[in-house]
């Protein structure tokens, strides 16, 4: 196949030529600098000549994380691995080297590259000598004659490239990444620990104030956002040593040359008397732009330091790094160029919990499939497909016909993301999902109870778990993390209104239950239609009621037969199951309550249906 053919650049050079020596290697270091297709953004052709030179003077040995980060980077001896600054850029700059061996230097006579695993150079011929080359050039097959012609490859990129600034959204790069790109972008097989994902970093805060509290409380603040940002596992942020090494009042355009990341997170701190004002801003390296701004105030006299920096931190980080926060708007409606493969089925994931159809749930699923073969140690993907995988089975969206159940493989992803990074939310929130849904309840819960003490202000976690303590009988807990999902996410996924709503139904709320299923707005999922015709019913909207419950029996006809043991699955108690089946029989569904669904099976099979 066409993919397993090396381009002419890529195939091995004659053992018998010797080596490049050192001078060829500096002539090719310097060609790849000084090419315009080398772009200088970050620290690349410092990190890319720091290595080429000590590896060149026999100190490879002495290229390590901390070297770099102390010579390139100009960090303190004091440097740690929690800045990922030095992991960053050799993604980076893998990638940038990737790309100019495909476009400018397709015909350059050595390859320079920085393997995966280490930071040490590796230095090769591209080609054979002159006497093989027009022996190899004839082997190759017509049909493969697009591996001999790069320029071709160029405008098939071109094209693609295209289409997606066309499209646009999350939608065209779900349907785009489940492509087998290996075979036109070379360069999209990047370590997606270290190059997928927008990247932040943290400035400190500026002192507007006088005396040392006014110092003490800037201070805090930054470390206190240093801690609440990385918590969210689909960004970068760059560590503590970055933030130090930064005035408050850096320029976007030095993060973005020095350093390569797309977001700043700037702001300031002024302390007059008892009162605390915080400012804080969102800006976009790329274009100068101030994407988010929000003003802050606090009294010293009524609450301590400590408790408000903490409060504005946590604020600050769910706003911005949030599954559906101001980073991820931007990526969506302005995607970086680099950023075409695996960090767009999360946001495809995202866009499809928001509207929970199925025909975004097949893109996404073949998407994120694609990108843990080729990222087995991505653990947010994992977690994501996990819940893809459960939805095959409780939505009955796109199930497959294979052996294996979608609960299991569920499972199985989640306890892979799980494996991979046990502090990661998502990963503990699939896993939590899949365990609620296999009847294990309070096992599941025990984990929604970690992954909200790991990261209290992720709104998907907020609103999945407090989904699953309602459905279990917690209503009234259930409702108020829901409420809590809504306030720091307004525009968040509609079924986080849909659950409220049938919270409020259950606590007989009827005037909330009524606002909130009209804003949850998921006409494309079965069950919303099903909440909507319950909660009017109780609401004396009897018309609107048969209205959605004919359009959910349409949608899932499979389910009224069953809705039984669909509701014991979910874990509703039995009171709220019985209350549940009246409501949809008073909206005109021929409805089985559970005396007349046991009555109508074996008697083997009755015990399935016994209240637990």
């Amino acid at each position: 196949m066409q993919d397993t053919l090396p381009s002419r650049r890529e195939i091995a050079p004659d053992s018998t030529r010797p080596p490049p020596t050192h001078d060829d290697v500096r002539a090719q270091l310097n060609r790849i600098i000084t090419s315009p297709q080398f772009p200088h953004i970050g620290r690349s052709a410092a990190f890319l000549t720091y290595a080429v030179e000590e590896t060149l003077a026999g100190r490879a040995d002495r290229i390590k994380g901390y070297s770099i980060a102390v010579e390139v980077f100009k960090r303190s001896n004091g440097f740690t691995q929690d800045d990922p600054v030095v992991r960053i850029e050799a993604g980076r700059l893998r990638r940038v080297l990737e790309r100019y061996y495909f476009t400018a230097g397709q015909h350059d006579p050595i390859r320079i590259d920085i393997p995966k695993g280490g930071y040490v150079p590796t230095f090769a011929w591209t080609s054979p000598s002159e006497d093989n080359s027009d022996a190899e050039d004839q082997s190759l097959p017509p049909e493969h004659a697009s591996s001999l012609f790069p320029g071709l490859r160029r405008h098939i990129w071109t094209v693609v490239l295209g289409l997606i600034v066309i499209v646009g959204g999350a939608s065209a790069l779900a349907g785009l990444t489940s492509i087998r790109f290996s075979s036109i972008w070379p360069f999209a097989t990047a370590d997606i620990t270290e190059s997928d994902g927008p990247t932040l970093v943290i400035a400190p805060f500026a002192n507007l104030g006088d005396g040392p509290q006014a110092e003490l409380y800037t201070t805090g603040l930054t470390e206190e956002l240093l801690t609440a940002l990385p918590r969210f596992k689909e960004i970068k942020v760059f560590g503590r040593e970055t933030s130090r090494s930064l005035p408050p009042e850096v320029e976007t355009s030095r993060i973005r040359g020095e350093l390569g990341a797309r977001f700043l997170l700037a702001g300031g701190v002024r302390v007059s008397g008892s009162r605390v004002r915080v400012t804080a801003r969102l800006l976009d390296t790329q274009t100068d732009e101030i994407l988010w701004s929000q003003t802050y105030d606090d009294d010293i006299g009524v609450r301590d330091l400590f408790t408000i920096q903490s409060d504005v931190a946590n604020k600050v980080a769910t706003a911005v790094a949030q599954p559906y926060g101001i980073m991820a708007q931007a990526d969506v409606s302005n995607p970086p160029p680099d950023d075409l493969g695996s960090y767009g089925c999360t946001l495809s994931f995202y866009a499809y919990r928001a509207e929970l159809s199925i025909e975004r749930h097949g893109e996404v699923r073949n998407c994120l499939e694609s990108a843990v073969a080729r990222y087995p140690s991505f653990a947010t993907a994992w977690a994501m497909l996990s819940i893809i995988y459960l939805d095959e089975d409780r939505f009955r969206f796109n199930r497959k016909p294979i052996s294996s159940t979608p609960i299991d493989r569920s499972f199985q992803a989640a306890r892979r993301a799980v494996q991979l990074d046990p502090g990661n939310t998502r990963a503990l929130q699939a896993l939590m999902t899949t365990l609620f849904f296999s009847q294990r309840v309070s096992e599941a819960l025990q984990i929604g109870e970690r992954a909200l003490a790991t990261n209290p202000n992720d709104t998907e976690l907020l609103a999945e778990f407090g989904t699953r303590l309602a459905m279990s009988g917690e209503w009234q807990r259930g409702a108020a993390l829901l409420d809590r999902a809504i306030a720091l996410n307004p525009a968040g996924g509609g079924y986080y209104r849909g659950t409220r709503a049938l919270a409020a139904y259950m606590l007989h709320d009827d005037k909330t239950a009524v606002i909130e299923i009209r804003q949850a707005d998921l006409q494309k999922f079965p069950l919303f239609h099903a909440v909507a015709a319950v909660i009017y019913v109780d609401a004396g909207m009897i018309d609107d009621a048969r209205s959605e419950a004919a359009r959910f029996n349409e949608m899932r006809p499979d389910f009224i037969p069953n809705i039984v043991a669909e509701l014991k699955v979910r874990n509703f108690q039995p009171q709220d199951r019985a209350r549940m089946i009246a409501d949809l029989r008073t909206a005109g569904l021929l409805v089985r309550d559970e005396v007349q669904a046991t009555m109508s099976l074996p008697i083997d099979d009755s015990k399935a249906l016994q209240p637990r």
